[in-house]
Parts: C-alpha cells; sequence; structure tokens
C-alpha cells in the first residue's frame, strides 16, 4: 500500500509548532488573557539568553533539544502581575520589580507548565517520550550564548516573535536534534488533559515555588557549566 509522506511526515518545524501552542495555551489559561506568535520564524545559528530575564530547559528522550524563553522586564511583569491578579492575589501586595525572587519563581514555574504540556503533547501524538530538566531562570543585564554543540549532533535552531495581550514581544528559542517522524499506521491520540486541571496545578506549584527560594546546588552549577556558561 503506498503512504503519502507529505501526510505523514512530522519534523522540525511541527515540533516548532506544536511548543508554540503550548506556550500560547499555558499564559493564555494562566493569565486570562490573549498571547499569539507571528506566522514566520527565523532560522538562526546560536541560541542564547537575553535581558531582562531568559528562562530555559533541556529535554532529552525520543528526541532532545533546548528551550529557551527571553522576555523584557516589561513583558515579564505583564505576565506576572495578571497571573498573580488571576489567582486573587491583591495588587498591593505585588512585587515591583522584575528582578524579584517572585517574578524569577512565577515565570519558572510556567516555563515548567509549557514544557510539561509540549511533552505531553509528544506522548500522545508522536508516540514516543521527552523528559525535562527543572526550568533554570536568569536575570540579565547583557545576552549570554549558550552551547549546544555537546547535547545535540546536528542542532537545528530557530526563533519565533511571541506577542501579549499588552502588544509586548518575547521570543521563544528552539535548539532540537534533527529528527522526523513518519507514521507507520493509523492510531487514535489520547484525550488531552483539562484545562482547568493544568491551571489549578500552576497555582499549586507557583504558590510552593514563591513561598521559598533555595540558593542554587551543585547540580544547577553542572547543568550551567555543561551548557557552556
Amino acid at each position: 500500500m503506498a503512504i503519502k509522506d507529505s501526510d505523514l511526515i512530522f519534523g522540525t518545524e511541527e515540533v516548532l509548532v506544536s511548543l508554540c501552542n503550548s506556550v500560547v495555551r499555558v499564559f493564555s489559561i494562566a493569565t486570562q488573557s490573549k498571547f499569539h506568535y507571528s506566522g514566520m520564524v527565523q532560522r538562526i545559528t546560536k541560541i542564547g539568553l537575553k535581558p531582562d530575564i531568559g528562562c530555559f530547559v533541556l529535554f532529552d528522550g525520543g528526541f532532545s533539544g533546548l528551550v529557551v524563553l527571553n522576555f523584557s522586564a516589561a513583558t515579564a511583569m505583564e505576565i506576572y502581575e495578571k497571573y498573580m491578579l488571576t489567582m486573587g492575589m491583591p495588587k498591593s501586595e505585588l512585587a515591583i520589580s522584575h528582578t524579584s525572587d517572585e517574578v524569577g519563581n512565577i515565570m519558572g514555574e510556567l516555563m515548567n507548565q509549557i514544557v510539561g504540556d509540549f511533552t505531553s503533547k509528544v506522548r500522545r501524538e508522536l508516540q514516543t517520550n521527552i523528559t525535562q530538566n527543572q526550568p533554570k531562570m536568569l536575570v540579565l543585564n547583557k545576552q549570554v550564548m549558550l552551547s549546544v554543540d555537546t547535547p545535540l549532533d546536528r542542532p537545528e535552531i530557530r526563533r519565533v516573535t511571541f506577542y501579549s495581550e499588552s502588544n509586548n514581544i518575547f521570543y521563544l528559542e528552539l535548539a532540537i536534534d534533527r529528527t522526523e517522524f513518519i507514521k507507520l499506521h493509523d492510531f487514535v491520540p489520547e484525550a488531552a488533559s483539562d484545562p482547568d486541571t493544568v491551571m489549578a496545578e500552576s497555582q499549586q506549584n507557583a504558590g510552593a515555588a514563591s513561598a521559598s527560594s533555595t540558593p542554587p546546588d551543585d547540580d544547577h552549577n553542572d547543568f550551567l557549566k555543561s551548557l557552556g556558561m
């Protein structure tokens, strides 16, 4: 029986779109506001963290990759404030600076929710498994380039521009092993998780994260060194 490759191949761009949709889904649910991303994608040669806040996470398993989200101070504060107000926090009790540990904890937790949503879709739709490291967040005053030569054999790197409801801009960068998934036979993907459940888990985890802040441990330092930092 002939197989139409165009109908059955899932490559880098499809993985990127799935990840972008996870970003929009999680931020929209968490902040109860609208987010969207550009219809154009950039093919870039280096991936890195940029001011004012950079979040990154590695994933491995069926395929490997590095995800980076770069926020300006204005974008980070918009997301943080809308998220906390959605949770019922009085505005008078919110942090006033993007350098606050509380802002960093919330952005890191939302990054964790995004990659968690993405890995869940990978299991359902591609029938493979990837696992993620704990997301890391850094407040930056200059650009930091990350080395992906070691963990990835043939990296393909992309950048996508995102827009918040207030038209603040942030960027997603993805470095991923060149890979293609080819459908061998028909199957029915598992049902997606309930958005209300995602929101409830996000609020619970964010509350725990903001309640305490722990200093970087040896594993954290080793992780940064493995990225050339």
